[in-house]
């Protein structure tokens, strides 16, 4: 499976790299692929690549599925856990 997850860009590295916060990591990314990168900008990042940009609100929509969907997955190991 694969996944991209949004990230903001925190600081402007070079015309090919940024940093990136991913939920408070920070990656070095490549922002090759996506046009006039700036800090503060919200992006979509697959294999540490910034394949394009969003905005805040579709960043913070799809951050809020994905940790429900963690949420949702400890719930059934911990089920799962407790069946065995």
């Amino acid at each position: 499976m694969c996944l991209a997850v949004p990230g903001k860009l925190e600081k402007i590295l070079s015309a090919d790299e940024a940093i990136a916060d991913l939920g408070g990591i920070q990656k070095n990314i490549n922002i090759s692929l996506i046009e006039d990168p700036q800090p503060g900008d919200w992006v979509v990042i697959h294999v540490g690549f910034a394949l394009q940009k969003i905005d805040e609100a579709q960043a913070e929509a799809t951050l809020k599925v994905l940790a429900e969907v963690a949420q949702s997955g400890a719930r059934a190991a911990a089920a799962a856990g407790a069946a065995a």
